[in-house]
C-alpha cells in the first residue's frame, strides 16, 4: 500500500545488463568497458566465451582482440622483418591479451617452415580461427624472412644433435 520502493527492492537495468538486487539474488555481470569481440556461430567454435564472461574472476583480456583488431594484427605479424621484433610482438600478446605463443622446432628435420611447432596456449575466449591465423601469419612471416627462421632454430640450439 504505502510500499516505498528503495533501490535495491527491484532490478535495475544498466545497457540492457541486470544488475544487482536484494530481492532477487541473481547476479548479472555489467559489460566490460571495452569493446568486445562478436560470439561465434554456435557449433563454430568452442571460445567458450560464454563462460569466461559469467566468470566475475575471469581474464578478459582476450575478448579485446575483436575481428578488426586480430586483422591488424595479423598485419602486423605479417610485417615482422626481425627475429627480436617477433620476440617483442609475442611478449605484447601474452601482456595485453594473455596468449602465449610458442615456436619451437619440429621434432624432425626442419625443411621449411612447415616444421616449426608454432602454437598459441589453450585458453578460454580463445577462438578456433583466432587459434589458426596467428600461426599462419607467423608461417608466412618466416616464408618471407628466412633470416627470422634460422633465428629461431639458433635459439634452440641448432647444432644439439652433433
Amino acid at each position: 500500500m504505502g510500499h516505498k520502493e528503495s533501490a535495491f527492492d527491484s532490478s535495475r537495468s544498466c545497457n540492457g545488463y541486470l544488475l544487482e538486487s536484494a530481492t532477487n539474488r541473481e547476479v548479472m555481470l555489467q559489460p566490460p568497458a571495452f569493446p568486445i569481440r562478436k560470439e561465434c556461430p554456435p557449433g563454430a567454435c568452442v571460445c567458450e566465451r560464454e563462460l569466461l564472461l559469467d566468470d566475475p574472476q575471469a581474464d578478459l583480456r582476450i575478448l579485446r582482440l575483436t575481428k578488426d583488431e586480430e586483422k591488424r594484427l595479423i598485419e602486423r605479424i605479417e610485417a615482422i622483418a626481425s627475429y627480436a621484433e617477433l620476440m617483442r610482438v609475442g611478449q605484447r600478446l601474452q601482456e595485453q591479451l594473455g596468449i602465449t605463443v610458442s615456436i619451437l622446432p619440429g621434432p624432425n628435420e626442419v625443411r621449411t617452415v612447415r616444421g616449426f611447432q608454432i602454437e598459441l596456449a589453450q585458453r578460454p575466449g580463445l577462438c578456433r580461427k583466432t587459434r589458426e591465423s596467428i600461426p599462419a601469419a607467423i608461417r608466412r612471416c618466416l616464408n618471407a624472412h628466412p633470416d627470422i627462421a634460422f633465428a629461431i632454430l639458433n635459439a634452440n640450439d641448432l647444432l644439439s644433435g652433433l
